[in-house]
């Protein structure tokens, strides 16, 4: 079965864009928006609706399989790709990518991604492009197949199909108590992120931070059932080094004091600090992830920034500069790239956070459970947006659905 045609439709992400280096110089919000003017180049505002460009391959028995090219919430960050522009993707896409497209065979799927994707002797695609791409290849694949994308994935890595669910983890965004409640109601696995992307979220040396992390603790104690001890993650956007300290051990002492308040839970530290280029990042996270480990044994360093592509994260792991790598779809590009990156953090011992953006769709996040399944993920993100709900019900269901196909397959 070939594929016969290439069609585009535009697409909305379930979130925002975010200019980031605006966001942390201070721009005061006003509402859901930011007032002041974008620093980081290709922003008109501060905050844009998230835009995203579905790419449809029309096949020889006429159904047509979708993917959503988009990109992160920060975009155009930490070394990340620009912010998304849907008119020129779909031109890139015109001019580079249909040529490759139209004919292929659709079952061959992760060897089709390999081909569209080869840039020798020019510019890598626009890693939207691969994101888009290889979700509508890999449900080609799928489909010519008559199994799931997640059987396509494990057998192009070597593995057995899944049949254990991925751990989920859910983000308040700025609902940050509310949205806590609901996720310890439904009996989230990883919670709460907590969005703490500023100087008034995290406070005079960490104090307001300190008393919501004390919070969420207590709040999953009263609210939760008997025995329930989620791990507790939270996203500080480099705000340990903008409001204590960027020095690796005070760092590491910070984290370890805080693992002391909420001896029930794992604690997990995203992005610590923001060191401004990957070499930077690497060597002080390995001194970071050295020293916490001789402090405690229940908190965990997990990086973000500047650990956006499969080479990156390949460096980060062969560093062991985190004890867990959040694998950032949109920005690793090609789906079987996240795949291949989960399954080298695992063989490492190091955790493979399968994660993404609020500013994606509901059609990427279900593609990227596939993934997440497939290379056995430690944990994926309830997405897109930043309703817990929404997040939660697109995530887990997909995942409910592929096991019990799978599982009536074996037998």
């Amino acid at each position: 079965m070939r594929i016969d045609k290439v069609i585009f439709a535009p697409a909305r992400g379930a979130f925002f864009y975010d200019d980031q280096a605006a966001i942390r110089a201070g721009r005061e919000m006003d509402g859901v928006a930011y007032l002041g003017e974008p620093l980081t180049p290709g922003f008109k505002r501060v905050r844009e609706p998230s835009r995203a460009l579905g790419i449809g391959l029309v096949l020889e028995d006429g159904a047509v399989v979708w993917g959503d090219m988009v990109s992160v919430q920060y975009s155009g960050a930490a070394g990340r790709d620009p912010v998304f522009d849907p008119e020129k993707i779909e031109a890139v896409c015109r001019e580079r990518l249909l040529p490759r497209l139209i004919g292929m065979e659709a079952a061959a799927g992760p060897e089709n991604c390999a081909f569209a994707f080869a840039h020798e002797g020019e510019a890598r695609l626009p890693l939207a492009i691969e994101y888009g791409a290889s979700q509508a290849l890999l449900r080609a694949a799928a489909h010519a197949r008559r199994v799931t994308v997640a059987e396509v994935v494990a057998e192009a890595m070597g593995l057995p199909a899944p049949s254990e669910p991925v751990p989920i983890f859910a983000q308040s965004g700025d609902d940050r108590r509310n949205a806590v409640d609901t996720m310890i109601l439904k009996g989230v696995d990883v919670l709460p992120h907590g969005l703490i992307n500023s100087a008034e979220k995290f406070g005079p040396d960490g104090a307001t931070f300190i008393d919501y992390v004390r919070w969420v603790a207590a709040r999953t104690r009263a609210l939760g059932e008997p025995g329930y001890t989620p791990v507790l993650h939270f996203d500080v956007y480099g705000w340990i080094g903008l409001g204590h300290s960027t020095e690796p051990r005070a760092v590491a002492e910070f984290i370890a004091r805080l693992a002391e308040d909420i001896p029930d839970h794992t604690l997990h530290i995203e992005c610590p600090v923001d060191y401004g280029s990957r070499q930077a990042t690497i060597e002080n996270y390995a001194a970071i992830v050295e020293t916490l480990d001789t402090l405690t044994d229940r908190a965990r360093v997990v990086a973000d920034e500047h650990c956006n592509t499969l080479a990156d994260i390949e460096a980060f792991i062969a560093a062991r500069a985190a004890h867990v790598i959040q694998v950032k779809t949109p920005d690793v590009g090609d789906l079987m790239d996240t795949a291949r990156a989960i399954r080298a953090a695992r063989e490492a011992g190091i955790g493979a956070y399968c994660g993404g953006t609020s500013a994606e769709t509901d059609h990427s996040a279900r593609a990227c459970v596939h993934v997440a399944l497939a290379a056995r993920a430690s944990m994926m993100l309830a997405k897109p947006g930043m309703g817990v709900n929404e997040g939660l019900t697109i995530v887990g269901n997909e995942q409910a659905r592929a096991l019990a196909e799978i599982a009536a397959r074996a037998g």
